[in-house]
């Protein structure tokens, strides 16, 4: 007798709901301190999953989501380049 398999849940940075993994999006902080989006989800590092909706990566941002969960102190300058590296590629991936 086999028990359905269990689906791993991740909560968001911005709203704080949990979300499927698959839905989500992971930002890490890889072992060189280096910020980028994880589309695979298999990058090495430390890992931070919020919505695919801008409103939640402005919340996370606003109240200091990301730095909560690297543990660090995040430049403007890295939040602006994850929202573009986010963003675009989720409007690339609508119009293909």
């Amino acid at each position: 007798m086999k028990g359905q398999k269990k689906i791993p849940e991740r909560m968001c940075l911005g709203c704080r709901t949990v979300h499927p993994k698959k839905d989500m999006i992971r930002v890490v902080r890889s072992p060189e301190n280096v910020y980028s989006v994880d589309m695979t989800g298999k990058s090495p590092g430390r890992g931070a999953y919020i919505c695919r909706n801008e409103e939640c990566f402005r919340r996370a941002e606003k109240e200091h989501g990301f730095e909560r969960a690297f543990k660090s102190k995040m430049e403007d300058a890295i939040y602006e380049t994850l929202r573009k590296e986010i963003f675009q590629d989720e409007a690339a991936s609508k119009e293909s």
